[in-house]
Parts: structure tokens; C-alpha cells; sequence
């Protein structure tokens, strides 16, 4: 066996199913015969054909919970894997179907939580901490931390340690829970669909229930999907009739759950075409059977864990699809039902995932339905990223809130085509005001910025008025990091839309920041606005907001060229119309352009590259520059203890030594203070937990800070050396 299972580098494990057809559990025939077999005629061939002898191998079976769990998991559904047996592969027989294995089962089999995967054939890499501890946990038999898990951005707002007034979602459970007690319906949709029209002869906004007959005549509908149920109170109405209406289905249903407080982030239905299925007139007898196939398969797939399970609902996705009038409104209706299973893929949604997230839906054009597979490669994408830390969303309920509050030159509602079914069509949502997500200094210290208060106040301040300032330092002082806080905590609040990241280089030019020729398709070339334009022009559309364009290493390029006339005009008092200039490059004749008041700009400067030319004096003029040092002392230490639990005594003594040798920095002649090493080196990214303080510490000091040493003392090797030597003595 491998020596160490954990860890980059090590040999991947697989953890497989052992259920035939989702029921017929084959584990004790394997157990017996020392084999695994791929039970599946055509999937899974070509990873079983690539396990290796020596791999270890684990029979693993997925489900969910939601009670009899050892943490409280507050009523929500858990991800549970049962590990039955592990093994170490003997033999691989090459047919993409046996193998044999000296296996060693645990009875009873050992429950994981949270990190789990309901493919039949799973490959796990070592290398990530959420890896090696299920790793470690199912070769090494390591109990696993539940309290890290429940509290990683993937689980923290449905089962971590903040706050319950703080956390966002609880609409979730009331949704799920509405889902669960119409799945009742399916055989009593006349009892359904009268408790309906019950509910709209009470409350104001449900006139959309009158159905139109082939004969011509129209009435009160008499079937209904439970997708279109739902409907009933996710459309365009007000809020106070949205809680009604919830409230009067939840009786109906005899849900217990509350009805939600607020809607935000929940995509809803245009008025205009609020059911998932066509007139009588027009739809198939079987159109409302097949959606609520569609609605149990969609249940049964986010609840069961079950490989098996998903391509039943495959088949009634692309089913319900083909039908009138339901196209990409089928995403929205899964969303609701099971919020943290399935993706929305909304109009504005799908600008969010293309545009900021830059994942591509698979589709060839605006009107093509989206298909399962297509779906399912989102969710699955989505999924992956939402274990990244540093990913801006978490959960389908973060992104969906995240894509509501996002804008951009196409989030402009277009009316619906009276002449289109709306089968294929992209839904609208309807247009509501985004909230606002206050973020202040206070957010600033929160994150893990270690300037006191004071400083950063000025800092804004400076900004504030000035309008153009330059955050310089030595490397490693987190000057990006701070950047994007200064411009959220300078507009009061998280606001992705106002703000825009460029990076200066020396082949960057005016043609591509400003303005330029561009070549299109047929050859010609067209003039397009650069990322400084476009920001000048969104700032002017909104004046009662404030926009922040960051220049990242602004003087690695050549800014006075790059800005061009900007530079004038970037002045605080040339902010008016009455210093318009006229661009090199006019769309019209007389144009003239200037900067809004209500845009400013913030750089960032690396003072210690020898490489980097010196700042123009005229650029200089019209920035405030704000230096920003190595920073540890009290905040850091206690910031980095309670983040990333490294033991105090451990941090004091790193803090010892980063600080002498800074000393030792800015007394060399050839340097100076601005080449000093800055905090960032020495703190964790996103805080995460280090389980091995020293060993971290040997690593930074061998892989950053000793090569940023080198290269400082190139010609004096000796000296660099001696320096890495007194940073990990004793360690």
C-alpha cells in the first residue's frame, strides 16, 4: 500500500458503488469472491480500466439524512456515504469491469458526512484538505473533524456555527418542505387544484387560473403541475400578497414550516407566462403527467444520493422539456423545490454564470432548449467551484441572490413575444430592486486587515477627495486585498457591478484602455471603448452611485501613454462637462468626454521591482499616494490564531523573525526599507486552518520568501542564505 494516502502527490483512491439497478447491493458477493465489478454495461469503462494495482479502494454508498445524525444539523437534509468495506486492487482484468481486491469490511460501516459523490466510480485525489481527511478517514480510520466541514463555505449557511439572525436562506426550508407535501398531490389533483381556486376567490393576484378549452370556450382550469403550483406565488406580485398566498397554500398542504419574511434572491415568474404548461387548446393530454414525473424524479435525485436515481431524471427532464411551454422555466421550478440541489437558470442567471463566472451554459443560440446533459454539466461545474474558497458564490441559494444583484449592459427586461409559446424563449424575471450589502471599515477589519482604524479612515477619506489614489508598498503588504475593500466601503455596500479590475503591463496601450480599432468578423475594423470608457460611461448612467475602477500594478505599464488626455481630465476640478475633451479616437463628430464625479480610481504600486519605471510626475500630481507597510503585531497575531489556529507561541516567535529581518532589509545600502517582506507572506489565504504551524513556516520561507531573498541579494548568495537560516532555526 502507499505509505502516506494523503497529500499531493500521493496516488489517487476510488471509492465505488456496489448497488445494482439502485437496490440490488452486491458488497457481501464482492467481499466473498475478493472482486469489484462495474455493474453498468456501458458507463464507467474507461476510469475502471485505468485503476492501478496498488490503488486502495473503499465500497462506498450514498443517501441522505435528516435525522439521527451526531451534530445538529438545525432539520436540513445531510449528504451521508457509508463506508462498508476498503480494500487494496490486486489485479485489473482490463474490461473496463473486474477487479480483484484483498478487501477488509466494516461492520457496521462507517458513516462520512458532507463530502460525498453519488457516481458509482469515484476518483479521489489527495491533496486538498477535504480530500485527505476523507482519505484519512476511510484508509487510516481518522475520525473526521465534523465541526471544519460544517463550517466550509460550501455547508456554513445551512449547517455552520454563525449566528441565526445572520444567516441568509431560511426561505429554503419552506420551500422544500411545500415541494415534500404536493409530491402527496400526484393522485389527488382535483382536491389540488379546488383548494387552488379556493385560495384565489380569498386573496388578490391569482387571475391567472382560467384555462382556454378547444372548443373554444374558457373557465377555471382543472389540472395543474406542481411546478405551476408553486407558481402561484413566486410571480410578479407584491411581496404581502406572496406571503398570503404561501400562506394559504401551506394550510392547504398542511405544511408547518413559516412562510418567509422576505423573497430576495428567489427568481420568480413573468405574469405573462406563469404556467409550465399550454392552454387545453394547445397541450397534449399526458404535458401535466410528465411534469409531475419531472417534479418526483428531481426530488428523488437531490434526496436519494443515488447514481441510479440521476438518469431517471435525465429522462424526465428532457421529457417535460420537449413540452409547450415549459422550456427554461423547468430550471426555475427545480430551483424552488430543492434551492441547494438544483441551479436556476434564469435570464438574469445565466448572465451571472456566463458573464461573471464564466462558465458557458451549452447552447447554440438564445432559443435552444436546454437539455439535461446541458444542465447537469452547470450544476455539476457549479458544484465543483463551490468548494473553492476564494469562488464568489458557495450554494445555488448564494448564487441565485448573487446573480439578482448583479448588473450589467444587458440586464435590461425584454417584453415577451406575443407570438412566441415560450417554449424555448429565455425567461425574464421580473424587475425588483436589488438590497443592498452594507460593507463599511468595519467589514474591512473583519476580513483580516491589520491597519488600525484610524489609517483606514483617512485612506478613504483621501479618496473620497481626491478621487485618484495609489496604494504602494513593499510586496506582500496586500495591496490588491485592500484595493476592492477600499472601493466596496467607499460606495457603503458589496456591489460587484461598480467595480472594475484592470491590470497595468508594458504592452498595455491607450488603443486598449481608453479607446481603439478593432478588427470584427468581416474584416473591417470597428472602434471600441477600453474597460476605462465603459466604467466612465456606467458611472454616468448612475450618478446617484459612486464606481471604482482598480489599476493593478499601475506602473508596470507606461500610464501617461495609457491614460492619454484621461490624464487631464482625471483631475478633480476637470470633472465637469465644461473640461470636456475630444478623445483621439471620436465616435461622432464633437464628442467630447470627461470623467464623471462619481468614478474614482485606485492603484496599486509595487515599490521594490527594480524593472518598474519610475511614475510620471504629472500622474503623480493627480493621485494621492497612501504607503502601506509590513503590518503584524496585535491584529495579525490574534486575527491569524483564531482564523487558522496556529498556537500563539508559535506566531510570536514568527513575528520575532520576520521583524529582524526586516530590520535587516531596510539597514542594507542596496536596499531599503521599501524591499522589506510583507505580512501577507506569513498569513494564510482565506484563513484556512494550518494543521502543521512549523511545517507551513518551513515551506513559505523555502518556496516565497527565500527566493524573494535571492533574487534581492543576487550577488551576495551567502547573505541570503544566512538570513533563511536564522528564519527557521529551530524549527
Amino acid at each position: 500500500m502507499n505509505s502516506k494516502p494523503e497529500g499531493a502527490g500521493a496516488r489517487a483512491c476510488w471509492f465505488v458503488g456496489a448497488a445494482y439497478g439502485g437496490t440490488d447491493d452486491q458488497t457481501p458477493r464482492f467481499l466473498q469472491e475478493g472482486i469489484w465489478e462495474n455493474g453498468c454495461q456501458d458507463k464507467y469503462l474507461d476510469a475502471v480500466k485505468s485503476i492501478q494495482v496498488g490503488d486502495r479502494i473503499a465500497i462506498k454508498s450514498s443517501y441522505t439524512r435528516k435525522h439521527d445524525l451526531p451534530f445538529d444539523n438545525r432539520g436540513q437534509t445531510v449528504s451521508v456515504m457509508a463506508i462498508k468495506a476498503t480494500g487494496m486492487v490486486k489485479e485489473n482484468l482490463g474490461d473496463g469491469h473486474i477487479l480483484k481486491v484483498d478487501w477488509s469490511p466494516f461492520d457496521p460501516p462507517r458513516e462520512w458526512y458532507f463530502y460525498t459523490n453519488r457516481s458509482t466510480v469515484w476518483r479521489v485525489l489527495p491533496g486538498d484538505w477535504a480530500t485527505d481527511a476523507l482519505i484519512g478517514f476511510t484508509f487510516e480510520e481518522k475520525a473526521q473533524d465534523i465541526n471544519r466541514f460544517r463550517n466550509a463555505p460550501y455547508w456554513r449557511e445551512r449547517f455552520g456555527d454563525s449566528a441565526v439572525d445572520k444567516r441568509r436562506f431560511k426561505w429554503t426550508r419552506f420551500y422544500e418542505a411545500v415541494a415534500d407535501k404536493l409530491l402527496a398531490f400526484r393522485n389527488r389533483r382535483d382536491e389540488l387544484i379546488s383548494g387552488i381556486h379556493t385560495i384565489a376567490s380569498k386573496v388578490d393576484g391569482l387571475s391567472n387560473l382560467q384555462d382556454q378549452f378547444s372548443d373554444g370556450s374558457s373557465g377555471p382550469l382543472k389540472d395543474i403541475c406542481p411546478f405551476t403550483a408553486f407558481g402561484i406565488f413566486n410571480r410578479g406580485i407584491t411581496d404581502a400578497n406572496r406571503k398570503t398566498i404561501a400562506s394559504e397554500l401551506a394550510s392547504l398542504l398542511g405544511v408547518s414550516e413559516p412562510v418567509p419574511g422576505s423573497f430576495e434572491g428567489i427568481p420568480i415568474l413573468n405574469n405573462q407566462g406563469s404556467w409550465f404548461f399550454g392552454f387545453d387548446n394547445k397541450r397534449q393530454s399526458d404535458d401535466i403527467d410528465t411534469l409531475w414525473e419531472a417534479f418526483a424524479q428531481a426530488i428523488a435525485f437531490a434526496d436519494s444520493g443515488d447514481g441510479e436515481a440521476r438518469s431517471a431524471f435525465v429522462s424526465a427532464y428532457d421529457n417535460a422539456t420537449q413540452r409547450y411551454g415549459v422550456g427554461w422555466n423547468l430550471t426555475m421550478g427545480l430551483y424552488w423545490i430543492r434551492p441547494w440541489n438544483f441551479p436556476t437558470l434564469d435570464g438574469q442567471s445565466q448572465r451571472y454564470i456566463s458573464k461573471k463566472l464564466n462558465i458557458q451554459i451549452g447552447m447554440n443560440g438564445p432559443k435552444r432548449r436546454c437539455n439535461a446533459g446541458d444542465y447537469l454539466a452547470v450544476l455539476d461545474t457549479l458544484e465543483a467551484r463551490f468548494q473553492e474558497d476564494a469562488y464568489p458564490v458557495h450554494s445555488f441559494p448564494e448564487l441565485s441572490l448573487a446573480a439578482w444583484r448583479f448588473k450589467d449592459s444587458e440586464s435590461i427586461t425584454k417584453e415577451p413575444d406575443p407570438e412566441d409559446d415560450g417554449a424555448d424563449a429565455t425567461p425574464e424575471a421580473e424587475v425588483t430592486a436589488a438590497p443592498i450589502e452594507p460593507y463599511s471599515v468595519d467589514n474591512i477589519l473583519t476580513d483580516g486587515c491589520f491597519i488600525a482604524r484610524e489609517k483606514l479612515e483617512k485612506i478613504l477619506e483621501r479618496l473620497r477627495t481626491k478621487k485618484n489614489l495609489i496604494l504602494q508598498g513593499p510586496p506582500g503588504t496586500g495591496k490588491t486585498w485592500l484595493a476592492k475593500r477600499l472601493a466596496f466601503a467607499l460606495m457603503g455596500q458589496r456591489d460587484d457591478s461598480k467595480v472594475r479590475a484592470v491590470q497595468f503591463h508594458p504592452n498595455l496601450s491607450y488603443e486598449d484602455f481608453i479607446r481603439g480599432w478593432r478588427p470584427v468578423g468581416d474584416g473591417k475594423l470597428t472602434l471600441v471603448d477600453g474597460p476605462f470608457v465603459e466604467m466612465m460611461k456606467a458611472a454616468a448612467k448612475d450618478p446617484t452611485s459612486r464606481h471604482v475602477i482598480v489599476i493593478e500594478e499601475i506602473n508596470r505599464g507606461n500610464p501617461a501613454q495609457i491614460f492619454g488626455e484621461m490624464l487631464t481630465l482625471l483631475e478633480v476640478d476637470k470633472r465637469t462637462p465644461n473640461e470636456a475633451l475630444q478623445l483621439s479616437y471620436k465616435q461622432y463628430d464633437g464628442e467630447r468626454v470627461f470623467i464623471p464625479d462619481n468614478l474614482y480610481v485606485i492603484g496599486t504600486m509595487n515599490i521594490a521591482d527594480r524593472s518598474l519605471a519610475l511614475v510620471d510626475l504629472a500622474l503623480r500630481r493627480r493621485f494621492a499616494f497612501i504607503n502601506l507597510e509590513p503590518t503584524l503585531g496585535k491584529p495579525w497575531h490574534d486575527w491569524v490564531q483564531s482564523q487558522c489556529g496556529i498556537d500563539s507561541d508559535i506566531l510570536v516567535e514568527i513575528e520575532k523573525r520576520l521583524i529582524a529581518l526586516n530590520s535587516e532589509i531596510s539597514a542594507d545600502t542596496g536596499l531599503g526599507p521599501q524591499f522589506r517582506v510583507g505580512h501577507s507572506y506569513v498569513t494564510p489565504p482565506f484563513g484556512e486552518p494550518i494543521i502543521d504551524a512549523r511545517e507551513w513556516f518551513r515551506q513559505v520561507v523555502d518556496t516565497e520568501i527565500g527566493p524573494l531573498l535571492d533574487e534581492y541579494w543576487f550577488d551576495a548568495l551567502e547573505k541570503s542564505q544566512k538570513a533563511r537560516e536564522r528564519l527557521l532555526k529551530g524549527f
